[in-house]
This record gives C-alpha cells, structure tokens and sequence, in this order.
C-alpha cells in the first residue's frame, strides 16, 4: 500500500509540471509497469490522450494542453524535449498579434527524426536553437520573443502586417527593447522591399 501511494505521488508530481499530462515511459519510471496502464484507464485514474500519452483524471483541461501533449510527442530517447513552439504559435502564446493558427508550429532540431507519422496539426521547421533562443513554460517550450520575431520576418509567409503588429506589442509588453528590434532587423536576411517595410517601421518606434 505504500508503495503505490509513493509512486502515485511521483507521478502526480510529475504531472503538475506538465498540465496534467504524462508519457508512458514516465509511469514506468516512477513504477508502473507497462502491463497495468490499460487498467489504470479502464477503472478511469488516467485518460489516455494518444499513444503512449495519458492525463490524470483528476487534473482539469487547460488551455496549453494541446502545446503539452505535442511536445511530449516530440521528446527523444533520453526523455528530452525536442520541439519548440515558434513562428506564428509563439506570437499566439505571447499575444503579439491576433492571429490564431490553425497549425502548431514546431521548431525541432535539424536531426530530429520520427519513424511515426507527424501528428497533421504540427507544421515542424527544422532548425538548431541554442538555449538563449528557448523560453520554458509549464510542459513545453517557445521560442522567445526576439527569436519569434526574427522568425516570422524571415519565414515569408507571414504578412507585414502581423509582423509590425508583432514588434508594436512586443514593445509596449515590455517583452523586447527597441535597441533589441534595432538588431534583430539588421540581421535578418529578407528581400528589399522587406527591408525597406522595416526600415520605415524603425522609424516610427520612438
């Protein structure tokens, strides 16, 4: 009995950090074997939310939930997480822009492989992020707003619009400085008629 209230506090703790949600090889870790997840679903402790993927019961839904999931989908062997939250989901999470996605966008490592089949709602791009680029939040990570920024200018996808709406609200947030936004576009690689949008653009920030 002991036992199973020690690791049914591991695992509760382990979930608190992640929203609820959990991987297989977790439980396992934390000791339960593989033999009674089935069971743990049937008598309604956990949920299962994909393969290899739970919820405890008691834990409520949350907004960030999907963000968790995907980046629990993306950990590798070692248990790590691979994916971060970029582009156009990064201006979402930090309510840059009124843009909502219909696609998780996902940076992973230019190495990054899976011999399953990529989830239909994730759009990876695949890049090397260094640890200053990556802002943990509660389950998964994001790109931080100068890197977000960068991103969606140099992306090509996304409008000037956004982009100017982006960097007016990253500032007025207090999330970036001007002097910030000043060097981040100096060193984007972006057509001309880009680089003159956001020449102009510098110009109005006072």
């Amino acid at each position: 009995m002991g036992q199973n209230i020690e690791k049914a506090r591991e695992l509760f703790e382990l979930a608190s950090q992640q929203q609820g949600l959990f991987t297989a090889k977790q439980a396992e870790e934390v000791g339960y074997s593989n033999k009674n997840h089935a069971y743990h679903v049937h008598e309604g402790h956990w949920i299962r939310e994909a393969r290899g993927l739970y919820r405890l019961a008691m834990f409520p839904k949350s907004p960030d939930e999907q963000k968790v999931l995907y980046a629990l989908w993306s950990k590798n062997r070692e248990g790590e997480i691979q994916g971060v939250y970029s582009h156009e989901t990064a201006l979402a999470h930090y309510e840059l822009t009124d843009v909502n996605p219909s696609k998780l966008h996902m940076t992973v490592p230019k190495s990054f492989r899976r011999n399953s089949k990529i989830p239909k709602i994730l759009k990876l791009h695949y890049a090397d992020l260094t640890a200053a680029m990556i802002h943990k939040s509660r389950g998964f990570l994001v790109t931080k707003p100068g890197r977000t920024i960068s991103d969606v200018i140099q992306c090509g996808w996304v409008s000037f619009d956004i982009i100017e709406q982006a960097v007016h609200q990253s500032l007025s947030k207090g999330l970036l400085q001007k002097w910030e936004i000043e060097s981040i576009i100096s060193h984007v690689q972006v057509a001309d008629d880009m680089r003159k949008q956001l020449q102009r653009l510098l110009k109005e920030i006072k």
